[in-house]
């Protein structure tokens, strides 16, 4: 089992009886947990706290989900996931679009979240250990420095959240090759459930919005290749 070495996560969560039970949770778990219940609480703890991850609520008085995951990622980069009650994907690709590395649909059951938490960080780790390799990935007009985690297109750099990263890259390893929503689930975010294969569709959604349209391509029924141009 994955051991939390005392990282510590920031829950934003206006909602007290999921605060409440989240925190329980994510501390037995052994993690340190800090809570905020509005996005004012959530920026002055985020400054304070310096947390690992951050657990965001959609909706929050005040200043909302959108604008306190826009201006953590400004100050500095951090994995987020994001709480929500809207099952519009708008919401989601907005979400995915300020910065949010993963999403999550109330209501949402204890133990994914906490399958969740512990996948994210393992992908943060993993792409630290990665960082030291010193190679450009190439693909029609798509170029991916995977050292400084930089991606150009036609020149113009993109920007990409932590997750589009990762699942753009492993793509990018075997383009035209077709991978299935489950074995990307399980490479890129570290799980396969076939009920989360929803989230690889956002994300490809998000990639498309952000490289090209004919970027990856969808095969039916089965998953997604990148396009060799």
């Amino acid at each position: 089992m994955y051991v939390a070495e005392q990282r510590r996560i920031l829950v934003v969560e206006d909602d007290e009886t999921i605060a409440l039970a989240v925190r329980n949770r994510l501390a037995a778990e052994g993690f340190d947990v800090r809570v905020a219940g509005d996005g004012q609480d959530a920026l002055i703890q985020y400054g304070k706290a310096d947390p690992d991850l951050v657990i965001l609520d959609r909706l929050l008085p005040g200043l909302d989900g959108l604008e306190v995951c826009r201006r953590m990622q400004a100050a500095r980069p951090v994995p987020v996931l994001m709480l929500t009650a809207l099952g519009e994907e708008t919401d989601v690709l907005v979400g995915l679009g300020v910065g949010a590395d993963d999403y999550l649909a109330k209501p949402f059951s204890m133990r994914e979240l906490v399958a969740r938490i512990h996948a994210l960080l393992r992908r943060v780790e993993r792409a630290a250990q990665l960082a030291v390799e010193d190679t450009v990935i190439r693909v029609g007009e798509v170029e991916i420095d995977t050292a400084a985690r930089r991606v150009f297109v036609r020149g113009i750099e993109a920007q990409l959240t932590r997750t589009e990263f990762d699942l753009l890259r492993r793509l990018a390893e075997r383009p035209g090759q077709v991978f299935e929503r489950d074995r990307l689930l399980s490479d890129v975010w570290g799980f396969s459930e076939a009920a989360a294969t929803r989230t690889v569709d956002s994300h490809v959604r998000a990639l498309r919005r952000k490289l090209g349209s004919d970027v990856v391509r969808t095969v039916h029924g089965v998953g997604y290749a990148l396009v060799r141009q």
